[in-house]
C-alpha cells in the first residue's frame, strides 16, 4: 500500500475538452481538462496477418474504492466523438518549411527509429543514416560499454547525419532500476515503484530532471520515460515495480511530474504504454497480450494517468502491443485505428507524437509480417515506428512504406501528417547533431545520491 500523495503537481486548464473533463472527474481523480483533439482517421488496413496466438485473459484490476463508474453517470465519452481538425504545428511554421523541401524517402526515414548492433558505428549503421537517413537510433545496453564509448558512438551518430534535413533523434530506455541503459559511471537511478512508495510527486519531479541531465549529459535527446501503467496485476511479468503504484491516482502525480521533469531540462520525455500494460499477464516482448476489458473498466483505471498526461501537453506516446478486445477485436493496441486515431486522438485530445513500441518484439512477430504490420501502424496513425533490432528488418519497414505510397495504399498526405508532428517537436526541443564532450560527472553524481538517500526520509 503507498502513502498518501502529496499533489504538488499542478494542473492547468487548457482549452478544457468537456466530455474528457467531465469523464474524469467523474471517476474520482483530479480534475483533468482534455485540450482539443487533431489528426484525420487512418485508411483501410493492409495487414495479411495470422491468427493472433492465443493468450489468457489478464486479471482484472479494481478501480480506486469509490469511484463512481463513468458508464453509470453517463459520461463516458461516446466511440464516435468527432475530431476537430485543427493542427497543433502553426501555419507557415519553420516544420512546414522542412517538409516541403524533403523528398517521400525522406519523409519515410523521419518516421524511423532504428537500432544498431555493437558499440562502434559500423557500415551497416553508416549506410542506414546515409542512404535511409532514419530519424533516429536507440541504443540499448549492448550498445554501451562505458562512458568514453558512449559519448563517442553518440558523436559519430550525430556526425554521420549531418548533411540531412534534420537532426536525428538518439534516444535511450532510462527509467531507472532494472531498466537503466547507463555505463556504470552515473550513479545508480532507483525503480519507479521505490519513489512511488514516497507518495511525494516532488520526489517524481526531481528524478525526471535528474534522468534527463543524465543522458542529455552524453548527447541523448529522448528517453523513453515515464512508465504510466498501474501495476494492478502481481502476475504482470514485465511492468511490476517499473511502474509509481497500483492506483491511478498515485501513478497520475507522479508519472506527469516526471514526465515535466525531464521536458524541463531540454529532453523529450515519451510516457508509456498506452492503452495501458499494468493489467497483463504475458510479456509482449515475447507474445501477445490480452486484456479483455469494457471501455467503462479502462477508463476507470488505465486511462487516467495517460488522460493527465494528455492535458499537460504531453510531446510523445508509446503505444503497446497489446489486444483488446472490447476496443478492437481484431488488431493489437499498436495497429489499430480505433485505438490510436479514435480514442487517442479523438476522443482524449493527444495532438504530440505517437510511437510503436519495438516492431521485432514477439507479440507483433509471431501474428503479422513485418511490412504488413508497418503499414497497418501507419493508417492506424502511428507517426514513428520502432525498430529496435536487425538492419534488415528497418529495411523491410522502410520499403514496406516507400511500397504502400506509391501503389495508393497510403496517401503522401498522411505521411506528411506524421512528419509535420515530428519536425515540429525536434525544432520545440531544438535537436542538433552537434557533439557533446566527454561529461565529468562528478556534480551530478553527487546530487543523484543526495536525491537517491533524501527518499529513506519520505
Amino acid at each position: 500500500m503507498t502513502k498518501d500523495i502529496h499533489m504538488t503537481t499542478t494542473v492547468s486548464g487548457k482549452k478544457p475538452y468537456r466530455r474528457l473533463k467531465m469523464w474524469i472527474c467523474s471517476a474520482g481523480i483530479t480534475c483533468l481538462l482534455l485540450s482539443g483533439c487533431s489528426s484525420t482517421g487512418a485508411g483501410p488496413s493492409a495487414a495479411e496477418s495470422v491468427p493472433p496466438a492465443s493468450a489468457g485473459t489478464a486479471a482484472e484490476a479494481t478501480a480506486d474504492a469509490g469511484a463512481p463508474s463513468p458508464a453509470a453517470t453517463g459520461l463516458l465519452p461516446p466511440a464516435n466523438a468527432p475530431a476537430a481538425s485543427s493542427s497543433p504545428v502553426p501555419a507557415s511554421s519553420p516544420a512546414e518549411a522542412e517538409l516541403a523541401a524533403m523528398t517521400l524517402e525522406q519523409k519515410i526515414g523521419q518516421m524511423l527509429l532504428a537500432g544498431i548492433d555493437g558499440t562502434e558505428l559500423d557500415k551497416e549503421a553508416r549506410s542506414m543514416i546515409a542512404d535511409d537517413q532514419v530519424g533516429g537510433i536507440i541504443l540499448y545496453a549492448d550498445n554501451i560499454s562505458n562512458l568514453q564509448g558512449m559519448v563517442s558512438l553518440i558523436n559519430e551518430l550525430k556526425s554521420s547525419n549531418r548533411d540531412h534535413p534534420a537532426p536525428l533523434w538518439i534516444s535511450v530506455d532510462q527509467e531507472g532500476g532494472k531498466v537503466s541503459r547507463l555505463p556504470k559511471e552515473y550513479a545508480a537511478f532507483p525503480e519507479s515503484g521505490t519513489v512511488g512508495s514516497t507518495g511525494d510527486s516532488e520526489a517524481a519531479g526531481t528524478m525526471g530532471r535528474l534522468l534527463a541531465k543524465a543522458v542529455k549529459s552524453a548527447g541523448f535527446n529522448m528517453n523513453f520515460a515515464p512508465v504510466l501503467d498501474i501495476a494492478s496485476n502481481p502476475d504482470n511479468p514485465i511492468i511490476g515495480t517499473r511502474s509509481f503504484g497500483s492506483t491511478a491516482q498515485l501513478v497520475a502525480a507522479m508519472g506527469i511530474a516526471e514526465m515535466k521533469g525531464i521536458a524541463a531540462e531540454g529532453v523529450v520525455p515519451v510516457v508509456k504504454h498506452f492503452p495501458g500494460h499494468g493489467d497483463t499477464s504475458v510479456d509482449s516482448h515475447l507474445e501477445l497480450p490480452v486484456v479483455d476489458k469494457s471501455r467503462e473498466e479502462l477508463a476507470e483505471l488505465e486511462w487516467r494517468p495517460f488522460a493527465a498526461a494528455v492535458e499537460e501537453q504531453a510531446d510523445a506516446v508509446m503505444i503497446a502491443h497489446i489486444l483488446f478486445p472490447q476496443l478492437d477485436p481484431d488488431r493489437p493496441a499498436s495497429l489499430s485505428e480505433r485505438i490510436i486515431s479514435d480514442l487517442l486522438r479523438r476522443e482524449m485530445g493527444f495532438q504530440g507524437v505517437v510511437i510503436t513500441d519495438d516492431l521485432t518484439m514477439g507479440a507483433i512477430t509471431k501474428n503479422y509480417t513485418l511490412a504488413a504490420a508497418a503499414v497497418d501502424t501507419v493508417l492506424a496513425g502511428s507517426d514513428i515506428l520502432l525498430v529496435a533490432h536487425e538492419y534488415d528488418n528497418e529495411r523491410a519497414v522502410r520499403e514496406a512504406l516507400l511500397n504502400a505510397v506509391k501503389n495508393g495504399t497510403i496517401t503522401e498526405e498522411r505521411i506528411d501528417e506524421s512528419v509535420l508532428r515530428i519536425l515540429a517537436l525536434k525544432n520545440k526541443y531544438n535537436l542538433s547533431d552537434d557533439s557533446v564532450p566527454v561529461p565529468d560527472l562528478t556534480a551530478l553524481n553527487r546530487e543523484i545520491k543526495a536525491w537517491r538517500s533524501s527518499l529513506n526520509s519520505k
